[in-house]
């Protein structure tokens, strides 16, 4: 095998010791052995590796994505290019050929060190995918036009695999379930309202399992990208939606924000995401996961093209998605802020220090309240968001045993032994609690951080995750409690291991001042963009 490979193309240029070395290296790609990996790449915080992903820093970054990879396709290098950048410095670019289709490209420095060449810096071109998989279940370009004019003219949108499309059956990211149901002969409202106002609709992007999880894994069709933090988690349940935004597959995601759907990807993927109020727009074609908290909203790359959605999807004469409106979306907000003390206090240190310089960058007093344990909101929520979980698809779960991923199914069989009594119990903690939060908004708008910190890495382990997902929703059921409007944005950057990683910052809102969150949102963001 070695002498075949010495002899590709433009290998004779290249000194010995160094295709030796770029030879070994490439075996070790293609076997994933990760020891010798990690032991080819330069040590030391300078070192750097890059794709389409984004750019890894540092030889232990590095060496935490490959660990999350999995390995790369069979490939044939089929072509080397060497130049002699300096002494014991050299550039090599090869063409590599995919056994299974496609072509792509690596370039890398090697620096000769101590224990011999190591690379020092390194580019990977992957092969191009006809569509990401984990991120679509349908894509097309677009897959349906929307009307050729309208505000929303020349947005495409990934539509959340719970929303009924004329022809297509609902997934819910569950394969079996997908194969289980008929085509759909209606299209929701909410889709039909960004198709009139000039969108057109690029595909049907992937969920969380029945929308039962906020990080964002799959465990069928694998896990989308994080388009700001590469091996990381890219939040959940509007897992899809929220990566083909981030990475310029689509403008708009449509999705849902039963606990934190919306805000959390947006909170670990650097977007703005809109939880309207609940009941605002309809859910008329909506695939329930529990509808005492079920809310449609928006993702976007930018606060501008949010407030575009909003001003359309919220305003305009004869929307199907105002049909519940209570008349007062476009009122002014007061510029009065409250922090819930208790939010600061399950966030992240860094996270934490990084929301208090934002304050004072941006010249907010904003007056500290306490709202009560966050645990007693979290409680009596997943008590009434199971019981309702389980009635909307307990007699499918049971005609399918073993058809969903191991968290999801412990999730159900949890929401299952829920008993009646359980649950009017929690119902009215929930509205004592409600009380409490529409007094807080009455005259004040809530900020804190989205999230307790950056997303997760995917190699973490399961009792991190776990531990991440209750302190999240810890932060993020207040405001699903309350049934209020609540926009993330991303205003804050926090070191991570894989590098500066987003986190939102949530505005909320009392009900029914949608646009005027989304407007206040873009103008705290205003001096940021332009510092």
């Amino acid at each position: 095998m070695a002498e075949i490979e010495r002899s590709v193309a433009g290998a004779e240029t290249v000194p010995e010791d160094l295709l030796d070395a770029f030879l070994a290296y490439e075996r070790a790609i293609l076997s994933n052995d990760l020891d010798a990996l990690d032991a080819w790449f330069a040590p030391g915080p300078d070192t750097m590796r890059g794709d389409d992903a984004g750019l890894l820093v540092g030889h232990d970054t590095v060496s935490a994505f490959r660990a999350q990879r999995g390995g790369v396709s069979a490939r044939v290098i089929e072509r080397i290019e060497h130049r002699a950048l300096a002494e014991d410095v050299a550039l090599i670019v090869s063409t590599s050929r995919f056994l299974a289709g496609g072509r792509g490209l690596q370039t890398q420095v090697w620096t000769r060190t101590a224990e011999g060449w190591r690379i020092t810096a390194a580019h990977v071109s992957p092969r191009p995918k006809a569509f990401d998989r984990a991120v679509w279940r349908t894509v097309g370009d677009p897959l349906f036009q929307g009307a050729w004019q309208g505000p929303l003219a020349g947005l495409t949108v990934a539509v959340k695999d719970l929303f009924a499309i004329r022809g297509y059956r609902i997934g819910a990211g569950n394969p079996a379930y997908l194969e289980s149901v008929k085509a759909e002969t209606r299209t929701a409202p909410a889709v039909g309202d960004l198709l009139r106002g000039g969108a057109s609709l690029r595909g049907i992007a992937r969920t969380d399992e029945f929308a039962y999880s906020i990080a964002g894994d799959n465990s069928h069709y694998g896990t989308p990208p994080n388009g700001a933090v590469p091996g990381a988690l890219p939040g959940g349940s509007s897992s899809g939606p929220a990566s083909a935004v981030a990475t310029g597959q689509a403008d708009i995601g449509l999705a849902t924000d039963t606990a934190g759907s919306i805000r959390v990807p947006a909170s670990y993927q650097g977007l703005w995401g809109l939880r309207t109020t609940h009941g605002l727009v309809p859910r008329q074609g909506l695939l329930p996961l529990a509808q005492s908290f079920d809310t449609v909203g928006w993702i976007a790359r930018d606060g501008a093209t949010l407030q575009r959605v909003a001003d359309w999807c919220l305003s305009y004469d004869g929307s199907a998605s105002t049909e519940n409106a209570e008349g007062e979306s476009g009122a002014g907000l007061p510029h009065r802020f409250v922090v819930p003390e208790e939010v600061l206090e399950a966030t992240e240190p860094a996270t934490r220090a990084a929301f208090e310089a934002l304050l004072g960058r941006l010249g907010i007093a904003a007056e500290r309240v306490r709202i009560g344990d966050l645990a007693g909101y979290h409680d009596p929520f997943r008590i009434v968001q199971g019981a309702e979980a389980w009635r909307n698809n307990g007699e499918w779960l049971r005609a399918h045993p073993g058809a969903t991923g191991s968290a999801v199914a412990e999730r159900f069989r949890d929401a299952a032994a829920i008993t009646s009594e359980q649950e009017h119990a929690a119902r009215e903690a929930l509205a004592v609690l409600k009380t409490r939060i529409d007094a807080v908004v009455r005259d004040a708008t809530m900020i804190l951080p989205t999230t307790p910190g950056p997303a997760p890495l995917r190699t973490s382990d399961g009792a991190r995750v776990a531990a991440v997902r209750t302190a999240t929703l810890r932060m993020t059921t207040p405001a699903a409690v309350a049934g209020i409007p609540a926009l993330s944005a991303p205003l804050l950057t926090v070191d991570a291991r894989m590098g500066p990683a987003p986190v939102g910052v949530c505005l909320a809102s009392r009900a029914g001042t949608d646009i005027a969150l989304v407007r206040l949102a873009r103008e705290l963001s205003s001096p940021l963009e332009t510092s």
